[in-house]
């Protein structure tokens, strides 16, 4: 009987979302991985056994975190992580790597970030349902991704939810209309320079506080959101097209090259070329990295 399962999402037609790999492992006495970052956010909940992550903060300082049954860690985009686990009582987890234009947003709102990467649930029975949201998508192989797209929405759902350290979601219905005109614009222009004047007069609201109402809601500045939109446009043009990367790099609003690049090795954490040899036409490995 095999000791784990592992899939990758066949797609990144998604822009609120994107699911890249998700699986379920139980780790042999000492099985680790890192140091290393990742690209996108991973979340590992630990179901049963014992191990540690070692987390370098913003500040660059390290951080050990012991880690047990019901409890799980976040690995955010570009942060140096180490996990491993226990000599005598290795952990069985179950993991999702994913990312979105909203993601952060909504891990905010979890608690969870690069300083605040532990999770643990209000109450035992919600943590059960978190992880069994995340083995149903571990042991799909054959659902298609819009399927996996909807319980990638219950998870980071109940991520919320059952988080003991969650903070409020941003409420308000005449604030949210605003926010996602504000979106259907920047997705419908993003390839040409856009202003944050000309995004907050589509809104028919003055720049100041249409950024404040926009920074509030989304957890980032307009302009900010732009380049994330921008980016993650080009990564699925990489990875689905053969475009060269001056082109993709001009249709998704760099006409100049080197500045597109500095951005989305910023993002991504490595090169674009780079980022497209690794996620384009790879065979998946067998086991979580």
């Amino acid at each position: 009987m095999a000791n784990y399962s592992f899939s990758v999402f066949p797609n990144e037609n998604f822009l609120d979302f994107r699911l890249y790999q998700y699986g379920w492992e139980q780790c042999m006495p000492l099985h680790s991985f890192g140091p290393f970052t990742r690209n996108h956010y991973l979340f590992h909940y630990i179901i049963s056994g014992h191990g540690t992550l070692d987390s370098a903060g913003p500040d660059g300082a390290d951080r050990r975190y012991e880690l047990g049954p019901g409890q799980g860690f976040l690995i955010s985009p570009g942060q140096i992580n180490t996990y491993a686990a226990s000599k005598t009582d290795p952990w069985e987890y179950t993991w999702l790597e994913f990312d979105g234009l909203r993601v952060e947003e909504y891990l905010d709102c979890a608690g969870l970030s690069v300083l605040q990467p532990v999770y643990r649930p209000r109450f035992p029975a919600q943590g059960d349902e978190l992880k069994d949201t995340m083995l149903y998508i571990a042991r799909q192989t054959d659902a298609s991704p819009l399927h996996l797209i909807g319980h990638l929405c219950l998870f980071l759902d109940g991520l919320i939810r059952s988080s003991s350290a969650r903070k409020p979601l941003h409420g308000g219905k005449l604030k949210d209309f605003y926010i996602q005109e504000a979106i259907n614009f920047m997705e419908h222009n993003y390839q040409r320079d856009l202003t944050v004047e000309e995004i907050a007069d589509v809104c028919r609201l003055n720049r100041s506080y249409f950024s404040k109402l926009f920074g509030e809601s989304m957890g980032c500045p307009p302009q900010e959101f732009l380049i994330r939109l921008r980016l993650s446009k080009a990564a699925e043009m990489m990875k689905l097209t053969d475009n060269s990367i001056r082109d993709i790099s001009a249709g998704c609003g760099y006409p100049n090259q080197l500045h597109f690049s500095r951005a989305f090795k910023k993002r991504y954490g490595v090169p674009p070329r780079q980022w497209r040899a690794e996620n384009r036409g790879v065979k998946a490995p067998k086991t979580e990295q």
